[in-house]
């Protein structure tokens, strides 16, 4: 039987959780590609994370591209954070853990440098609490309300202060001044929800001083009943109206 980091076994056999290992390798690799193809992440900014069967991660290493990442080279992190094989890893560790630990249901963490996600939270009429109005339900679907935390420089250990802050209420946030960041429950549900965040922004942006019509908060309200949504906060479902 395998083991887990911890040492408890493991509900798979070591084969199978290394097939899946590969798979997971090859999937960051896949949808990093693709989003540094679009130019949602320049340079060597940006980082991803997946959560392993055995409790640990799989993370993008730190100054590294990500159109050009190498499978064999990702950092494999045990379930405590600590290296066990691979590059070194991305200085937003803290972020990653603290998304972990207030999101019991997050299995992949994606963070870009995203253009205009980035130009929203320099925006001085950003609600911190729902920092992107609700526009399309698509965006509600998959961003719930995001969040806007205050600006601290790359890597350092405070920003899991501010993401513990919000309790696990927000699966989208914006970090002031620096990027979005996703989690999902599958690494292709955070990669969606990003995608669908960056161009909720890119249509702020467009429309902003326009007055554009949102969604009403009876359409919102219909979103959350029908779809069950968790992360709407109450400034877009109508309640503080």
């Amino acid at each position: 039987m395998a083991h887990s980091v911890l040492g408890e076994p493991s509900a798979l056999p070591l084969r199978t959780l290394r097939v899946t290992e590969t798979r997971m390798r090859e999937d960051i690799c896949r949808f990093a590609r693709s989003l540094f193809e679009r130019g949602l992440t320049p340079g060597s900014s940006g980082n991803i994370s997946v959560r392993t069967d055995d409790g640990g991660w799989l993370v993008t290493p730190t100054n590294a591209s990500l159109g050009f990442l190498d499978p064999t080279r990702l950092s494999r992190l045990d379930a405590q954070g600590r290296l066990i094989d691979g590059d070194k890893p991305t200085k937003e560790i803290p972020l990653h853990t603290a998304l972990y630990d207030s999101r019991a249901s997050a299995r992949a963490i994606v963070h870009l440098h995203s253009t205009h996600a980035v130009a929203v939270t320099m925006l001085p009429e950003i609600n911190p609490k729902a920092a992107l109005p609700p526009m399309t339900p698509y965006f509600l679907m998959k961003c719930g309300s995001p969040a806007l935390v205050p600006y601290y420089r790359p890597g350092d250990p405070a920003v899991a202060d501010a993401i513990r802050g919000l309790a696990g209420k927000h699966s989208s946030v914006l970090l002031a001044n620096h990027g979005p960041v996703v989690a999902g429950e599958s690494l292709e549900a955070a990669v969606f929800a990003m995608e669908e965040l960056e161009e909720t922004a890119r249509l702020y942006l467009l429309l902003r001083g326009l007055n554009p019509r949102h969604l009403s908060p009876a359409q919102v309200k219909d979103l959350i009943a029908t779809f069950g949504l968790t992360d709407v906060h109450p400034e877009h479902s109508g309640h503080d109206h």
